[in-house]
């Protein structure tokens, strides 16, 4: 993803301008659109959490995190946004959980600079491999802070919950958004 950057300003007063902001704020969606999002989350996120308890859980892994509640907003509420296509969603939850995983075990402390480090470094990491997905940086925070059931599975984090949780919300947003009218998901694959 690109982006322009503006030049940063010279005094004060063009640095608190550009913080009015300048554009208009987006109106509601339709109600087909509200019913459709809200389908995909119900089957994403539901689908996650039955596998969880009923699969991941009675093994003593885990599915769930909490980071895929964004992902379904995206998915299925804005399944057109960049953020939101299959190499975003499954590379932006896989990395950051390695990365999340490797500062976790070289950080020693404090935990401030882990937290901050795992969220940044996965953000540039996001950038650097086009898989910049928003929620891939609180699965790097979750890899970070996470209780000792998560902390326990070290690099295996990275693909159960992280990569195979993201890779069943794909498989229910493929369906979901290909079945309602007007929408078409993904618009590129890579």
């Amino acid at each position: 993803m690109t982006y322009t950057q503006e030049p940063v300003p010279t005094n004060r007063d063009g640095f608190f301008r550009k913080m009015r902001g300048g554009g208009t704020c987006p109106s509601c969606a339709c109600p087909a659109e509200i019913l459709w999002s809200f389908i995909g989350a119900m089957g994403g996120i539901g689908l996650v959490a039955w596998l969880h308890r009923n699969v991941a859980d009675p093994a003593g892994l885990s599915l769930l995190i909490g980071s895929f509640g964004a992902s379904a907003v995206l998915l299925y509420g804005a399944p057109q946004s960049p953020l939101a296509q299959p190499r975003n969603l499954l590379g932006g939850h896989f990395l950051s959980a390695l990365f999340g995983v490797s500062v976790r075990l070289l950080v020693p402390g404090p935990s401030w600079l882990a937290c901050a480090l795992a969220v940044a470094g996965a953000i540039a990491l996001m950038h650097a491999t086009g898989t910049l997905h928003p929620p891939g940086g609180a699965t790097a925070l979750i890899a970070v802070t996470a209780g000792p059931k998560l902390a326990s599975l070290g690099y295996l984090f990275a693909l159960i919950p992280a990569l195979s949780g993201a890779a069943v919300m794909l498989v229910v947003a493929l369906v979901a958004n290909n079945l309602a009218p007007g929408r078409r998901y993904p618009e590129y694959w890579l």
